[in-house]
């Protein structure tokens, strides 16, 4: 087998670097002028919230589907809101204490 020509290896190796480089430089470039905008603001606010809703549904449902344990799920999801609520909402914290909770009672039922 035929090693490809050097200046061709060079030339792709470049490329492939331009285009990683334009399209991981390209978000942060257009995001610049909307930091401002309302809905970039309003983004910023409500999206780690509604992933974590999403995470919690998804993983209530397989659990209640599996286990049918849904008292341990209901009460770690009630102390995941309450904590996130009322500590200033601190993700990891109430998260963290969520799936502690949701641990400890499968533990103990």
């Amino acid at each position: 087998m035929n090693m490809p020509d050097p200046g061709y290896l060079v030339a792709v190796l470049v490329t492939a670097f331009a285009i990683t480089f334009l399209l991981r430089a390209l978000p942060f470039a257009l995001l610049r002028p909307l930091r401002q905008s309302r809905a970039v603001i309003t983004l910023a606010a409500w999206m780690p919230a509604g992933i974590l809703a999403v995470l919690a549904a998804a993983t209530l449902q397989s659990t209640l589907d599996t286990d049918g344990r849904w008292l341990p799920a209901l009460a770690a999801v009630a102390v995941t809101v309450a904590v996130h609520l009322t500590c200033g909402r601190r993700t990891l914290l109430s998260v963290g204490l969520g799936t502690l909770t949701y641990v400890g009672l499968l533990y103990l039922f």
